[in-house]
């Protein structure tokens, strides 16, 4: 009995050794991955804000105004005045949806207490 709960205990021992190997192995695979996507993300902000910096070049006023210069017997284009744009007032919403009514479904309002002009006679009073 004893030679069997040796070998018992042998055998859960390696078990618990293969499992421990492979889970250090996987960790390190993770870490990998990990250290690899954050690596990827650094070099993806670095390109964003190269890219911001390099919009920002572009999109000076003082280029696209020479720009414009350059190519106006081409593109027509004129500088933008404020009488350009409209006004608030002038734009056509859509109407508001009316609620929609429903006759089966009644409302009780008694418990709602007095009218407001009864409760106005009742303080003076």
């Amino acid at each position: 009995m004893k030679t069997f709960l040796y070998l018992v205990s042998a055998l859960f021992v390696i078990g618990l050794a293969f499992w421990a190997y492979r889970e250090n192995y996987e960790t390190q695979s993770a870490i990998a991955r990990s250290e690899q996507l954050q690596d990827d993300i650094a070099q993806a902000r670095a390109r964003l804000n190269m890219l911001r910096a390099e919009w920002a070049y572009l999109n000076r006023p003082d280029r696209l105004r020479e720009l414009a210069e350059i190519n106006f017997p081409d593109l027509q284009l004129q500088p933008l005045d404020p009488s350009q744009f409209g006004k608030v007032t002038q734009i056509r919403f859509p109407p508001a949806p009316m609620p929609e009514v429903v006759f089966n479904n009644p409302v009780d309002v008694s418990s709602l207490g007095p009218a407001p002009d009864q409760a106005g006679a009742e303080d003076t009073e």
